[in-house]
């Protein structure tokens, strides 16, 4: 399987429990990736591509997926807003909550897939874990088989999505469009 990452953007949040799960349930991975590592550094997780190639350098890195993980308080029901009204000299009655640790890939290409031995193959995984997510989105133009695709999924659930290309605006001879700042007589 050949691939190419050109763009990613993602602003995936899922519980780390269910990242966890996902990986200690032997998901089917991509061919080319034997297995991942999982390395929690204080609040980053890494998920490393273990290549299945021999040929392969020990000393090239491969593609890793990196997320932050943040702690944030779950409520069993929605908490009451604030300045509703009080009615009367009711207690407040506690809303059963607890604190879930959330594994939040968000940023662009470099910042969530690193590295670029398997970066396809590990593209392919975060697709897989971003259809458990019910937060965020994910989306990315890749390349397989000469073909350029797009990808979109919000919230678990895959949206259409295209590629368009478009002239590059740089190439029409127009300076107008934007400030020269070599040549400005403000900047010195």
């Amino acid at each position: 399987m050949s691939g190419r990452v050109y763009r990613l953007h993602s602003t995936l949040e899922l519980p780390l429990e269910d990242v966890m799960d996902y990986f200690e349930n032997d998901p089917e991975l991509p061919p080319e990736v034997e297995n991942v590592d999982i390395t929690r550094r204080n609040n980053t997780l890494i998920i490393k591509a273990v290549s299945a190639d021999d040929n392969l350098s020990k000393y090239t890195p491969t593609a890793q997926l990196k997320a932050s993980v943040t702690e944030n308080r779950v409520y069993e029901e929605e908490p009451p807003r604030a300045g509703a009204p009080n009615w009367g000299d009711e207690e407040e009655e506690e809303i059963p909550s607890e604190l879930v640790e959330f594994a939040c890939f968000k940023g662009d290409l470099e910042t969530v897939l690193q590295n670029t031995a398997l970066q396809y193959p590990m593209f392919l995984v975060l697709r897989e874990i971003a259809m458990l997510s019910e937060k965020g989105t994910l989306t990315a133009i890749t390349e397989e088989s000469d073909e350029l695709q797009a990808t979109r999924i919000v919230e678990g659930e895959v949206r259409a999505a295209s590629v368009e290309v478009v002239e590059n605006p740089q190439q029409n001879g127009s300076s107008d469009s934007g400030i020269n700042w070599r040549d400005n007589k403000f900047i010195s």
